[in-house]
């Protein structure tokens, strides 16, 4: 799904008026009743609204949902937030339509913006839409933090009123709704998928109001949302007729003394994800624990040390995957058999923690590194490779400079997840959720990739792919643990319902 800036949404709606052809009022009716066919599912006639309604179009989609509120039998009261006396044309064709019902209607003004809400009223936020082109000020910034001083449900239509829809960087905090729930149009804002507004987003549901699909097909942007298309156009269904060699071998370079819990994890995660074959490579001291621990895999150990890796394996050349880093430490011997593998290996490569680490120190490694590899760095080791950042999308431009300037893919790991590739395309990943923070999370995540990868998925598709599938089985392991017990081999124990549900 296509992530729109505030200027391209304009676009969309003038191209649906006028080649459906529709009039701008009718498709704000449309969009004001997907609203309340999701509040008529949510609340109960019980639940009393309080609607603030700015005076553009999306105080006219507060107005319309206000009415066909009152239609449906629930108790309305309107605020008319009048920060100006130039009504947009549909917001006054709904307030003539609402003065027809016997909902109240209170106009506050900068003279008087005093209001009270009855304690088990929903507020429906509907004071500014994408349009918003500066910080809220004066009066409706007085209203904006009574709002959110009040312990009452808050849903706000299209977006919470006083954010950008794109880069908040520069706007007041304290003049943003914090919305419990965002009522948003055919498309998710950029804003919503960024750490730095999680406290004006608590849940976003995406609502169809019928934009012209040849200019959502055409328009171009570098954001994407993942959603169930994008990941069953990608995944591929096995032949009957396979064998374990044509879903690929994989190696794994993992751990060092007392780290075994890291390379277990990942390689555990590889063999879930689908590779036909996978070989641990760790040392000597470990490799009795992974035969003991995974008697699905090949363990070989570096003969040459006991605690860490110091060398590379024999024939590195013939895995169809690589995947580095889970626990290996950054001992001068192991940045030195990194260094050596990116001059012999010429295919893609998982990389992620220690060996992040290690390129991080050495930068002038990464230009020797062949192209599509995928890095999967925690915050801390995204900071180290790509430097500080001072906002969520100057952190976002700096790893797309990255990706482009060594031809790689980058993980931004979080809520939504940013898959972020080497043309500039940006993937958010809506799957997951906060109990996958545990120790061990990142190294499953890098075995489904590794995985991905030796049974021939592009980079990309298995970058999107690993990381969808990844997020999905937390969720799904959410269903049975509370965020606080999920471990990462919950992880690895829903994959397969996580595949299962993606092929649908």
């Amino acid at each position: 799904m296509k992530i729109l800036t505030a200027k391209q949404i304009r676009e969309a709606d003038k191209f649906t008026i006028e080649n459906e052809p529709i009039a701008s009022i009718d498709i704000m009716e449309r969009a004001a009743g997907q609203c309340v066919n999701w509040i008529v599912n949510h609340f109960s006639p019980d639940y009393s609204f309080a609607l603030f309604c700015g005076v553009g179009n999306n105080g006219g989609d507060g107005l319309a949902i206000a009415r066909m509120l009152t239609q449906k039998g629930y108790a309305v009261k309107v605020y008319v937030v009048e920060f100006s006396k130039r009504y947009s044309q549909d917001f006054s064709i709904n307030l003539d339509r609402l003065k027809q019902t016997k909902v109240e209607i209170d106009y506050l003004t900068e003279r008087e913006f005093t209001f009270s809400v009855k304690k088990h009223s929903v507020i429906i936020d509907a004071i500014f839409g994408t349009g918003l082109s500066r910080p809220a000020e004066g009066f409706v910034k007085e209203i904006i933090k009574q709002i959110n001083a009040l312990d009452n449900i808050v849903v706000s239509i299209d977006i919470p009123s006083g954010m950008f829809a794109e880069d908040n960087s520069d706007n007041d905090k304290n003049a943003i709704i914090r919305a419990d729930e965002i009522l948003t149009f055919e498309f998710a804002k950029l804003a919503f998928l960024l750490p730095e507004n999680a406290e004006f987003v608590h849940h976003f549901i995406i609502l169809p109001i019928g934009i012209h699909p040849e200019f959502v097909k055409s328009v171009d942007t570098p954001y994407i949302l993942t959603d169930e298309e994008i990941v069953r156009s990608v995944y591929r269904i096995r032949n009957k007729f396979s064998h374990k060699g044509t879903f690929g071998h994989s190696l794994l370079m993992v751990t060092q003394k007392g780290m075994a819990g890291a390379g277990i994890l990942t390689s555990k995660a590889c063999l879930r994800a689908g590779s036909g074959l996978v070989t641990a490579y760790v040392p000597e001291c470990n490799r009795t624990v992974f035969q003991n621990q995974i008697p699905e895999i090949i363990v070989q150990s570096d003969s040459d040390n006991n605690e860490y890796l110091t060398s590379l394996p024999k024939n590195t050349a013939t895995f169809n995957a690589l995947g580095i880093g889970c626990g290996i430490g950054q001992n001068k011997q192991t940045q030195n058999l990194l260094k050596l593998l990116i001059q012999e290996y010429k295919q893609p490569m998982v990389i992620d923690a220690d060996a992040i680490n290690i390129l991080a120190e050495n930068k002038t490694w990464l230009s020797f590194l062949p192209p599509n590899c995928i890095f999967t760095p925690h915050p801390k080791e995204l900071e180290r490779l790509i430097g500080k950042w001072n906002n969520d999308l100057e952190k976002l431009d700096k790893a797309k400079a990255f990706a482009f300037r060594y031809s790689s893919y980058v993980v931004v790991k979080g809520a939504y997840s940013v898959i972020v590739c080497p043309d500039g395309k940006m993937y958010f990943n809506p799957t997951g959720n906060a109990g996958m923070a545990t120790a061990g999370s990142g190294d499953v995540l890098t075995g489904i990739i590794t995985a991905l990868l030796a049974q021939k998925y592009p980079s990309k598709d298995a970058a999107v792919l690993g990381v969808y599938l990844h997020g999905l089985a937390g969720d799904l392991a959410l269903e049975e643990q509370s965020m606080e017990s999920l471990i990462a081999s919950d992880i690895i124990e829903y994959l397969g319902k996580a595949f299962k549900q993606v092929a649908g």
